[in-house]
């Protein structure tokens, strides 16, 4: 018995950290986008390639963060139906970002320099239904679905989710659209909505 609720306790401290790990590597991403802007053109190189990287874990790792907030929800009707919708809503948006992030990464790496890079991204996006698919309309149901599913839980599990956090989500979106450059502090307003359910599992 002992063994097995130190091997529960391990479990439930891994996913807690997954609730962290998504908006550390999304503030991880942005801190290495400003320093590579900082340093270069930020074309195909070195810092594009980190950073892109860091964006594409980070999308993934939003994965469990979705399914696991899900699952807050408990077996309640209605309740858990709203909340599987915000949830499979998020997954979509982020199976778009995550190709996104996939398609930024292979152009820095098969383009020779940031003209290279423009006409290659231009040569793609021209793709009949790339656009909506996988830059303008689908992705934003990412962060739609993470502030829905967040804001439920803010109603249906109180002692998990604190009622402010819906309001530390938002403010990250708000940030994060209205400026790419403040994603760090974005990332950091969700990561410390999350926080508390970190520290519950």
């Amino acid at each position: 018995m002992t063994t097995m609720r130190m091997a529960t306790g391990r479990q439930g401290a891994t996913a807690g950290t997954v609730f962290l790990a998504g908006p550390a590597l999304m503030a991880a991403y942005g801190v290495v986008r400003l320093i590579g802007r900082a340093v270069s053109d930020y074309g195909p190189g070195m810092w594009w390639s980190l950073a892109h990287l860091l964006f594409l874990a980070g999308v993934l790792v939003f994965v469990p963060v979705f399914l696991g907030l899900r699952w807050l929800a408990g077996e309640r009707g209605g309740k858990r139906v709203a909340v599987a919708v915000a949830a499979w809503t998020g997954l979509l948006g982020a199976v778009a970002v995550a190709v996104q992030a996939v398609i930024d990464l292979v152009v820095g790496f098969v383009a020779a320099d940031k003209r290279a890079m423009g006409e290659i991204f231009e040569r793609v996006q021209d793709v009949p239904g790339v656009m909506p698919l996988v830059y303008t309309v689908v992705p934003l149901l990412f962060w739609f679905g993470l502030l829905a599913l967040v804001t439920l839980l803010a109603f249906f599990r109180r002692d998990l989710v604190r009622v402010w956090a819906p309001v530390a989500v938002l403010a990250g979106v708000v940030l994060t659209a209205m400026n790419l450059d403040l994603l760090p502090i974005g990332a950091l307003c969700i990561g410390l909505a999350l926080l508390p359910v970190r520290r519950s599992r």
